[in-house]
């Protein structure tokens, strides 16, 4: 089984994400009422956070301090305005933008993050790490050497016993992309976490699904596909993927609580173990 990580982890690293990962994986197959042993090699956590750690830095160094005038204009603005107009529907607490907030402009920049820092889901997150995880998405979406460097950990990790791929929010993409340019792998099932794969104009429709096939197809040679959602997750902004990706995707919405976006959550949802375990087959791998 190969688990991929989302946004927001550049200082950390693989056996951290399996010590938290491994756990939530287990308990969901138990609350899916499996009675088999998920064994800890059976799941490999692939790591791509490092490539967004900036060359010197420590754990012990902040992140550089940032604000609306580092959001830059096209897709981390729509990203961001895109986020806030979830908020807004999901949070009686965000006020909703306005048409006006089409057009960039400081103020209008400014007015979303002020309104994000408010919302339940952003909760504890400074702003800074806000426009940092803006800023990863883009790089990733845009940049064909980052993005063929965290495909290439992905395809190291693959091997003829892979039979389940999990990705939670950008690692969702990720996961995506690869089996698209894979469909020799012997992967069975693609678990998709609070994924932004059906932001239609901003993510949907930028996948790099190889030539001669476009966002929206199937991926690859896997059998099932199951997609869980938060009703309260506003960077699962699409909580339906089958308008994008077809009637055979299956789509679950659960409730994590206040920690909507949390990996561990998700994982550990029976919807995450019986799609596990319908991977797996006889035994977990």
């Amino acid at each position: 089984m190969i688990c991929i990580h989302g946004i927001g982890h550049q200082y950390g690293g693989e056996r951290e994400l399996h010590n938290s990962w491994y756990p939530a994986l287990a308990d969901g197959l138990t609350r899916a009422g499996e009675t088999g042993t998920l064994d800890a090699q059976d799941v490999h956590c692939v790591f791509y956070g490092d490539l967004f750690r900036p060359a010197g830095r420590t754990l012990a160094v902040q992140d550089p301090p940032l604000d609306a005038a580092d959001v830059e204009a096209g897709f981390e603005t729509q990203f961001l305005l895109a986020l806030w107009a979830e908020a807004a529907r999901s949070d009686p607490a965000v006020l909703a933008p306005d048409a006006r907030t089409l057009a960039r402009t400081p103020r209008m920049v400014q007015r979303a993050l002020d309104a994000l820092s408010r919302s339940r889901f952003f909760a504890g997150v400074a702003r800074r790490g806000l426009i940092l995880d803006l800023k990863q998405v883009r790089a990733y979406l845009d940049d064909t050497g980052l993005r063929d460097a965290v495909q290439q950990r992905v395809a190291d990790a693959v091997t003829e016993r892979t039979r389940v791929v999990v990705g939670h929010s950008l690692g969702s993409v990720i996961a995506y992309e690869a089996l698209c340019a894979h469909p020799d792998w012997p992967v069975r099932a693609l678990l998709t976490l609070g994924s932004p794969l059906g932001i239609r104009n901003l993510v949907h429709d930028r996948l790099r699904v190889g030539e001669g096939a476009r966002p929206g197809d199937w991926p690859g040679g896997v059998e099932q596909w199951t997609n869980i959602a938060d009703e309260g997750d506003v960077v699962a902004l699409v909580k339906d993927l089958r308008p994008l990706f077809g009637e055979r995707v299956r789509c679950h919405l659960v409730h994590n609580g206040a920690r909507a976006h949390d990996a561990t959550r998700y994982l550990n949802t029976p919807e995450a173990g019986r799609a596990v375990a319908d991977g797996c087959g006889p035994g977990p791998g």
